[in-house]
Order: C-alpha cells, then sequence, then structure tokens
C-alpha cells in the first residue's frame, strides 16, 4: 500500500469535514427559507406564501374595534339633583284647609321626614299612593305629587328634599390607583372624571383599555381614546362597573432574533418593524434580513382579498414574507401590522451554517482535528 503524501492530509481532512457538514444537520434555531417555501401551496403544502407589499399592508391592516354601543353614547349625564334608588327623602306637604288630609288639628303642614326610595325606585305617599321618584329632581317629584294631592285637597303645596343617601355609585377594579366604590356627584358624572377621581390609570396608557358593564350591556375602549375621541367619555349611572387592564393581546417570536418568547404588545397598532424592535432587533453575525416571516390563521374574507381570489372558506394559513433589504424593506416593515397570536420568525443568514461548520473544525473536540495524528504526522 502506497503511503499518502502528508501534503495531502490537511486538504483532504477539510473536504472530509464540510462532506460530514453537508451530509449531517448542523443545530440550526428552525427550518430554513427553503424548507418554509417548500410547504407553500404552490408546491403542495398547506401555506399560502406572500411577499408583502404596499398592497398586502393595506389588506391585512386590521386592528381590534373597541368601543361603546349607542345606548351607552346618547346616555345623559346625570344632574347633582337627580333622585336615585337608596336616597332618603324629607316632605312637607301644606294643606289650604283648616282639616286636611295629612295635617293635624291645629295645623295646617304635615312633615314626612324620612321616605326612603325603594331598590325600584320608588316612594309610598299616603293619598297620593306609590310614585316613581328615581331619575326625578325634587322639583319634577314635587309637581308628581301636587298633581296627586290636589284633587282631594284645595291648593296643595309641596316640598321636596333630599335628607341623605346617595344611592347611584359606581365600582372601580383592575390596574386603577384606588380600587373601591365611589359615588357620582357632580364632578365626577362621566367615565374620565371617575377614573381621574380613582387615581387615574396605573399601567401604560398605550396599552390601557376601559370595560364598562351596565347591566347586560358591555363596552369596550382604549383609555387614550377617551381624550382622543371626547364622545367615547360616556355618562356614568348607577351600578356600573368599571374594569381597567392592560391588553392582552401578545406575538410569538422564534428564530434568529436576540430573544425567543411570547411578547405583549407595547402599543395599540404594532407593526412588524416594532415587533422587531421590541424583542431586541436582528442578530447581525446570524439573522438573515431577507427572511422575516409573519405566520397567521388569516380570516378568509381578508385572505381572498390578499390572494385576489373569491373563493377560499374558512380561515387560511398564511405565511407573510418581509425582505429588509428591498429599498423600502424597512417602510413596508414599519407599515405591516402584527396581529394578536402572530409569529414572528427570522431565518438564519446562509453564512450562519458555514460559521458553524468552521467552529466545527476548529474545535478541539472534532474528531477530524486529529487526522494528521492518525496519519503519522
Amino acid at each position: 500500500m502506497k503511503n499518502v503524501p502528508l501534503s495531502w492530509v490537511r486538504p483532504v481532512a477539510i473536504l472530509a469535514a464540510l462532506t460530514l457538514a453537508a451530509s449531517c444537520s448542523l443545530p440550526k434555531v428552525g427550518p430554513s427559507k427553503r424548507q418554509i417555501f417548500a410547504g407553500s401551496v404552490q408546491k403542495e403544502g398547506d401555506a399560502f406564501i406572500v411577499s408583502v407589499n404596499d398592497r398586502v399592508t393595506r389588506a391585512t391592516a386590521v386592528v381590534p374595534a373597541l368601543g361603546f354601543s349607542d345606548g351607552f353614547v346618547t346616555a345623559g349625564q346625570l344632574t347633582s339633583d337627580t333622585i336615585r334608588p337608596g336616597d332618603v327623602l324629607g316632605l312637607t306637604i301644606w294643606e289650604n284647609v283648616d282639616d286636611g288630609l295629612l295635617a293635624n288639628e291645629a295645623t295646617n303642614a304635615t312633615a314626612l321626614e324620612e321616605v326612603q326610595v325603594d331598590s325600584a325606585g320608588y316612594i309610598f305617599v299616603p293619598y297620593a299612593g306609590r310614585l316613581r321618584a328615581s331619575g326625578n329632581t325634587p322639583e319634577q317629584l314635587r309637581e308628581v305629587i301636587t298633581a296627586k294631592l290636589e284633587d282631594q285637597t284645595p291648593d296643595p303645596q309641596v316640598q321636596v328634599r333630599r335628607v341623605a343617601g346617595d344611592g347611584s355609585t359606581v365600582s372601580l377594579t383592575g390596574a386603577v390607583g384606588g380600587q373601591g366604590v365611589y359615588p357620582i356627584e357632580r364632578p365626577t358624572r362621566t367615565l374620565s372624571t371617575m377614573l381621574a377621581r380613582a387615581g387615574g390609570v396605573a399601567i401604560e396608557p398605550e396599552i390601557a383599555q376601559v370595560t364598562v358593564i351596565r347591566g347586560e350591556q358591555q363596552g369596550k375602549i382604549w383609555f387614550q381614546d377617551l381624550f382622543n375621541h371626547p364622545e367615547l367619555d360616556i355618562a356614568l349611572r348607577g351600578g356600573d362597573r368599571i374594569l381597567v387592564e392592560s391588553d392582552s393581546r401578545s406575538f410569538t417570536a422564534l428564530g434568529a432574533t436576540s430573544a425567543q418568547a411570547r411578547v405583549p404588545f407595547e402599543s395599540q397598532d404594532l407593526s412588524a418593524l416594532e415587533a422587531i424592535a421590541q424583542v431586541g432587533g436582528l442578530i447581525s453575525t446570524s439573522s438573515d434580513p431577507t427572511g422575516v416571516f409573519i405566520f397567521r390563521n388569516e380570516p378568509a374574507a381578508i385572505a381572498n382579498q390578499v390572494l385576489g381570489r373569491d373563493d377560499l372558506i374558512g380561515a387560511q394559513r398564511m405565511v407573510y414574507v418581509l425582505n429588509l433589504t428591498q429599498p423600502n424593506g424597512l417602510f413596508i416593515a414599519r407599515d405591516f401590522v402584527v396581529r394578536d397570536e402572530d409569529t414572528l420568525y427570522v431565518t438564519e443568514a446562509p453564512y450562519a451554517q458555514w460559521t458553524k461548520t468552521i467552529s466545527l473544525l476548529a474545535s478541539p473536540l472534532t474528531p477530524l482535528a486529529s487526522v494528521d495524528t492518525l496519519f503519522g504526522g
């Protein structure tokens, strides 16, 4: 057997190492661009792969629709004199006769010192019957009682005043400065003023959501919309429950990014560029800026619009591709809206695998590193 020239040993060892690296799977963070594209519908896969452009960003720019129904928006403010269930009223009735319906002998005035408005909003007045007090001002209730009594006693004079009680309260819970039950008073008759009364929101305003529950109705808005859209600063009603909580939306970041995690939204409208920044940006030594993917289950209506079709039914698996190296790539990434439960995946750059191969060759643990020794070098 002929001896192998020593000058051949090192090239043969390197070639063997490269062959080994090509034949086996080096560690990597996930599928490559080629593997992702292999799963496209065009290649008999089950996902539509779409390169993002300005048209796609417009078609997919959907954000959660929050707001109040007309029942909330059109409700008028309660006045400070409005009578509510639980209030205690004082009534005085004067009769223009010596022997009246209610007055004792030698007096023509009758005082009903404590008349409580029941839970249904009614009070009982002798000879006038059961009357609705809740929702009326003392003046309006006075006119109602007078009308009921004037057919039974001539020219009755009635006085109505609130003695005690403030039946209209709201409860505030969640991320507010002070949780508790607060009365609806003149300075706190609207949602924004009541939140201020409770110490404001205790989380970042950009991600704060405010829910108002009124009976069987419920409405939710962004906290900042209270100030950007004054018509959403609704009037409160007794029994309203107000909940302040942070935005629950999130996306998952995987691949060649500085962090792999489930990441909460930090703003109402989160762009792909902002999402990348939230996880620390791309890794200069391993990330491929031409292979930034957004995985999403897209509703059929949007999927049809993106793909220029009208035959898709049900949610569709969509993979949106962003190429940050294109002339307008950063602008498109800035305009592409990330949605709840999206997956952001960044592929490794091709040279990252070569770097791993070189590291494999240079490692003292590599069996091929001792090839010279094996050949007697």
